[in-house]
């Protein structure tokens, strides 16, 4: 299996681009929020998806790990495809995707187009559990606009340890610094533990 591609950005639209490496031109299917992260480089590594059917193989293109495993999760759903799932990154953030599945916010994901009642219903049916737990969680530190960062890091890093989900750290970190932005990563992590 392909894990990604390193090489030169030949050529990049909104829903394509074309790395060369190794003197092979790979065209990958991309979202706009990948779109958004290759303008105006020469050299990308993009994570790859290999979609394989019995008339066509195609590679899907990522900015990151993170974006890939939501692909994945998506079209693990039953009646949503590969071009569903990068309408879906093309139209909302990863974390509003996430937000969506996990609120059940039905009007929000019925917002991207070529997503109906029914299948909207059955992403959050099918996804919630598993976003709540973890799958296709953005791994990396969230900045929440306090003066030392390194403190979130930190936090966060031993709450993962502790078995507890990036969504919930997620969600709880922002509210213990609303209350007291100043805090130490010892006082961050004692007060989430005691709301997760």
């Amino acid at each position: 299996m392909y894990d990604y591609i390193k090489g030169e950005i030949v050529e990049l639209s909104p829903a394509r681009a074309v790395i060369e490496c190794g003197g092979i031109g790979y065209e990958l299917l991309i979202s706009l929020q990948t779109f958004d992260f290759l303008q105006g480089k020469d050299k990308a590594q993009i994570f790859v998806y290999h979609y394989i059917r019995e008339d066509e193989q195609q590679f899907y293109g990522f900015a990151d790990k993170d974006e890939r495993e939501l692909f994945k999760l998506l079209i693990s759903v039953s009646g949503i495809g590969v071009a569903s799932a990068r309408m879906m990154l093309s139209s909302l953030s990863d974390e509003e995707i996430r937000n969506a599945i996990i609120s059940e916010d039905i009007h929000k994901i019925k917002s991207v187009k070529g997503i109906g009642l029914k299948s909207a219903q059955r992403l959050i049916l099918e996804l919630k559990d598993k976003i709540v737990k973890g799958g296709g969680v953005d791994s990396t530190p969230v900045s929440y606009g306090v003066s030392d960062p390194s403190i979130i890091d930190e936090a966060s890093t031993a709450l993962v340890m502790l078995g507890f989900s990036k969504a919930n750290i997620n969600k709880v970190l922002p509210e213990i610094l609303k209350k007291t932005p100043d805090a130490k990563v010892e006082i961050l992590i004692k007060e989430a533990l005691k709301r997760l």
